[in-house]
């Protein structure tokens, strides 16, 4: 089949829909990876009122919120739906930005939940890590003193060697003294 009759795009080729959708609508998030961060989602995901304050955050939060409301402010003006100093369009965008600095706020809040979970989870890594440390530094200790005695017994074991010597050479030399004398008389009689 050749590339004119397909219905999937080039490489590096998009269709205009999906350059407008790019452009439109918010892109998604990626999800949590952190285990807490995926728990707390979880159990956010579990109040009507979170994902709806969610959506609303998301959207509020995007290009398209902004499209819109540039279109709009167009069309209000440009139609004459009100006269000028525009006092309905004054007070609906008032009652507007009251509620998203609600949810502005209710977003920060979720954020700040989301950094005391991380928060939380690394204070328990760095308890477990401190743990850990310690146990290397008590190994450490045990390694050290068993090294020192190694060494004492070495040490120890190294002048018993000598002094083994030493008492095998007098014996060796007494015997030698032992053996001349008695045969000494005896060889000077013959």
């Amino acid at each position: 089949m050749s590339p004119e009759t397909t219905n999937e795009p080039t490489a590096g080729h998009r269709p205009a829909a999906g350059r407008l959708h790019r452009w439109i609508l918010p892109t998604k998030l990626p999800e949590p990876v952190n285990p807490a961060l995926v728990k707390e989602a979880e159990a956010r995901a579990e109040s009507a009122q979170n994902r709806i304050a969610d959506k609303i955050t998301a959207f509020a939060g995007s290009m398209t919120f902004v499209y819109i409301h540039v279109i709009w402010f167009g069309a209000w003006i440009g139609f004459g739906v009100e006269k000028y100093p525009y006092g309905l369009l004054t007070m609906i965008v008032s009652l507007e930005a009251i509620f998203l600095s609600t949810f502005v706020m209710i977003s920060q809040n979720r954020a700040d939940a989301k950094r005391q979970v991380v928060a939380d989870e690394q204070w328990r890594t760095v308890q477990e890590e401190d743990r850990q440390n310690k146990q290397l530094l008590d190994l450490s200790e045990q390694i050290l003193a068993l090294t020192k005695e190694v060494r004492a017994f070495a040490g120890t074991a190294q002048a018993d060697h000598k002094q083994n010597e030493q008492l095998l050479e007098l014996a060796r030399s007494t015997l030698t003294e032992v053996r001349r004398r008695s045969d000494g008389p005896a060889a000077t009689e013959t």
